[in-house]
């Protein structure tokens, strides 16, 4: 079984060339400071990262209110302040938008349970591609909210294992990609993967 996240349809070898080339001469662009370089980046970016949003959108549940374009939209506004940051490379600067998601997901949750309290108070699942990562079955009790938690406590023992989860969960980034973000072999983000998926499962049965 391949444990790669579900991404969007793959594109032609050429075009994520393309991309790729292009996303590196704006990061150098947006280290010589040049301006208006951030919003060029955000640009040739955008389509993969509406992919990204779209496709964790739809796998979540059926009742989801936020939209893959708004999400996208959200992220661009907090990672527009962040323009002065040093971009190592276009994975990079994925991983970050990863993250920016992943905080307004949970933030999106929490204001829908507020909104719920004191009326519809069952649990809404996580989708199953993460459940299936897991390795667990317990479909009808394990949230966006569950994980967060998880990964704020797994932070905490290992910063690198979070933030593998989080680029490969809401990211959708390849182990290549996770690999050159950590700036680690590809070996040894399979052995944080594998590391990870057990201390999770621990503290989510603990939990």
């Amino acid at each position: 079984m391949d444990p790669s996240p579900h991404r969007p349809d793959a594109e032609p070898e050429e075009d994520r060339s393309a991309v790729r080339s292009d996303a590196t001469v704006i990061l150098q662009e947006l280290a010589a400071g040049e301006s208006g370089a951030f919003d060029r980046l955000f640009a040739v970016v955008y389509d993969e990262m509406r992919g990204m949003a779209q496709a964790y959108l739809s796998r979540e549940r059926v009742d989801h209110t936020l939209q893959p374009t708004a999400l996208v939209h959200e992220a661009y506004l907090k990672m527009v302040d962040q323009d002065r940051a040093d971009w190592k490379s276009r994975a990079h600067f994925r991983a970050v938008a990863a993250q920016v998601m992943r905080r307004l997901l949970v933030d999106h949750e929490r204001r829908r349970a507020r909104r719920k309290r004191g009326g519809d108070q069952r649990k809404l699942p996580l989708d199953d591609e993460l459940q299936e990562l897991l390795g667990r079955e317990d479909r009808e009790v394990l949230t966006i909210l569950d994980l967060d938690r998880a990964l704020v406590a797994l932070e905490k023992h290992s910063r690198e294992m979070a933030l593998l989860v989080e680029m490969r969960f809401f990211g959708g980034m390849s182990i290549e990609e996770i690999a050159t973000t950590l700036e680690v072999t590809e070996r040894t983000v399979w052995r944080y993967w594998e590391q990870a998926r057990t201390w999770l499962n621990r503290r989510l049965e603990a939990d």
